[in-house]
């Protein structure tokens, strides 16, 4: 069980580094295009949005793609696209359990499934900002 702890707090906390340098990559490019919010239309402030939100989408991916590496690294997974499913499974909190890890690295499940929550809620209240800011434009335009 110590092992999973060693091996997984360090990947929560590299985790964590990513999604805060994708963040800024987030915000770099929310700056430099909100101008677009300012348009008559809505289409323009809806491609800023989601460009925002698939920025955000990427860290994530990113994210799983770490864990994946992780268990490949331990032997769990012969092939990465296996080790990635099942690493999206656990970071999105599906626990669909269709594959499963020996029980001497499980727990590193449960702490991909932790990592996962807080960094999709990180990305959720990031992209909010936006989204808040675009929803008020809209309406002040009405």
């Amino acid at each position: 069980m110590l092992i999973n702890m060693f091996l997984g707090l360090p990947t929560m906390v590299i985790c964590l580094i990513l999604q805060v340098m994708w963040l800024i990559l987030m915000i770099r490019y929310y700056v430099a295009h909100r101008s677009s919010l300012d348009e008559h239309s809505i289409w323009p402030s809806l491609l800023l949005i989601s460009m925002v939100m698939m920025i955000l989408v990427l860290g994530n991916l990113a994210q799983i793609a770490i864990w994946a590496l992780l268990f490949q690294f331990l032997g769990e997974f012969q092939r990465f696209d296996l080790a990635f499913y099942h690493s999206a499974v656990n970071f999105g909190s599906l626990g669909y359990g269709d594959i499963v890890m020996s029980d001497r690295h499980k727990l590193l499940g449960a702490l991909e499934a932790i990592n996962g929550v807080l960094m999709i809620g990180v990305s959720t209240a990031a992209l909010m900002a936006p989204f808040k800011k675009a929803l008020q434009r809209a309406i002040d335009k009405e």
